[in-house]
């Protein structure tokens, strides 16, 4: 990821430390060999938040990150869910979302039924990033704390 969505991780990290301070929050969290934008983490919760910012095939992420759940690579934890955050790069302009975002949100539901332990929820952050060397949008601050928000009503 460039610098802009890696301050997005950061702003969403510290965004999730205040709304969920019972877990330990960090970026850039590896799991195996896969890093993770996001995660929470406490005795009996584990939360991985990946960040999709303009990746050409989401469900790869999906699907890695249950390889290592089914190979038990996650953390111990009673529980686990993972945030997979869409900006609006996945949006189809005459409306719905693009079948890049629907295989990956497909991976997810068929890993939730696969384990009982473990809660899948796509979440959509309402920012269309720019292209290498483009300007931030405005309000990308404020909306990465609305998609904060979101993530923290759904653990």
């Amino acid at each position: 990821m460039g610098e802009f969505a890696d301050a997005v991780a950061v702003r969403l990290r510290d965004a999730l430390a205040e709304r969920q301070p019972n877990l330990d929050w960090e970026t850039e969290y590896r799991i195996g060999r896969t890093p993770v934008d996001v995660v929470g983490a406490s005795d009996d919760l584990f939360v991985a938040v990946e960040l999709e910012w303009r990746r050409a095939d989401p469900a790869d992420n999906t699907a890695k990150l249950f390889r290592h759940l089914a190979e038990g690579g996650f953390a111990a934890s009673d529980e686990i869910c993972v945030c997979q955050v869409f900006t609006g790069y996945y949006d189809l302009q005459s409306g719905g979302v693009s079948s890049k975002r629907e295989n990956a949100e497909f991976v997810g539901s068929v890993a939730e039924d696969a384990f009982d332990r473990f809660r899948y929820r796509p979440v959509r952050f309402d920012l269309t990033p720019p292209k290498r060397g483009g300007e931030r949008p405005e309000g990308w601050r404020t909306r990465a704390d609305e998609t904060a928000d979101e993530i923290a009503s759904l653990l």
